[in-house]
């Protein structure tokens, strides 16, 4: 079969990107992929939909560094695909990354991946799902036994108020927006820094302001889900606890959160079996579900990261377990043709 990644932009792409190591995984087991971007899409007079992708040479590769560092090199070409001849597009865009500099690219993933759907190829998460998780509100959609205390708004008095009634302090963070980015803890209402925080937050839009777990001290678990359950293999989970750097809130590993390993707890697979049903039923094939102590604070339905770290520190290839995910899904597909819906196929 034949894998596109969807990503911001090919210049962007790392080594350790779990897009990267995806994609070793399916040139592993034998597949064709090509990477594309938010102005690679064509639709022409005719309503035929085509696509340039960036390809890679045929070659064995065994690092992902061989691969990126052909990848942003000489040796990739950029070729045109009919959509037909693409099997499955992988949106593994970041929408926030775009939406100040490109912000006709932050949704093209979604717009384009619903018509490449419509015309026969499985896309993943079913961009439909997507739409409705261009911002953290979507987050609001799922039961309040996995939601901490959370209060969204831009008028400063309302968080003001809200920070108030929370003992422990608040979190502070944009509604939209991803990596940790413009995230404050606040003590109390009457914080020094609360106006000025205010104003650099608000500034992006609306606020959200939730409880402070004292339990994030310790990180978070990103803890991967695919088709709804827990993604395993070799009798593992993939999931790693994101400890933060000494004196961070942040326990994104890009600003110096440190990935561990964890033991997965029954009270983090109840909030697994909790959240299911709607990531079913959105199509959201691949995500990252962010849980401190018995809550979640965070969905990642877009770019879920970790597999690469996941790799190292399991010696487990779970990239390779989500590509065979895949395979089965297009197999499925070219038993049932389109009697089955995109969403449904994509969490089967």
């Amino acid at each position: 079969m034949r894998v596109a990644f969807f990503v911001n932009s090919i210049e962007d792409e790392t080594p350790n990107f779990s897009t990267t190591a995806l994609a070793l995984a399916a040139l592993g087991r034998g597949h064709e992929i090509c990477y594309v971007t938010p102005s690679d899409f064509v639709l022409r007079a005719d309503d035929s939909l085509s696509v340039w992708g960036r390809t890679l040479p045929v070659s064995s590769y065994k690092k992902t560094e061989t691969l990126h560092k052909d990848l942003v090199g000489d040796k990739a070409e950029t070729r045109m695909f009919d959509i037909g001849e693409i099997d499955v597009l992988f949106l593994r865009n970041d929408p926030s990354l775009d939406a100040n500099d490109r912000p006709w690219a932050a949704n093209i993933g979604v717009i384009f991946g619903r018509m490449a759907a419509q015309r026969g190829t499985l896309v993943v998460n079913d961009p439909d799902g997507l739409a409705q998780a261009q911002n953290k509100l979507y987050f609001q959609d799922f039961p309040a036994s996995v939601r901490p205390t959370t209060l969204i708004s831009k008028n400063i008095k309302e968080i003001r108020d809200f920070i108030d009634g929370q003992k422990k302090g608040a979190i502070v963070k944009p509604l939209q927006g991803s990596g940790g980015k413009n995230v404050f803890k606040v003590a109390s209402p009457k914080d020094a820094n609360l106006n000025q925080i205010f104003e650099a937050v608000s500034g992006e839009g609306y606020l959200i302001a939730q409880a402070y777990m004292p339990e994030a001290t310790e990180g978070d678990v990103r803890f991967f889900m695919m088709n709804g359950r827990p993604l395993m293999r070799d009798g593992k989970y993939a999931a790693f606890r994101r400890v933060p750097a000494k004196g961070e809130i942040r326990s994104n590993v890009h600003v110096g959160g440190g990935p561990a390993p964890v033991e997965v707890t029954d009270t983090m697979l109840a909030i697994a079996e909790t959240v299911r049903p709607k990531l079913i039923q959105d199509g959201m094939f691949l995500v990252g579900l962010d849980i401190v102590g018995e809550k979640v604070l965070e969905i990642n339905v877009f770019t879920p990261g970790g597999l690469n770290n996941l790799s190292q520190m399991y010696d487990t290839n779970f990239a390779e377990t989500v590509i065979t995910a895949l395979e089965e899904k297009v197999a499925i597909r070219q038993a049932y043709g389109r009697r089955l819906a995109n969403r449904e196929l994509a969490t089967l």
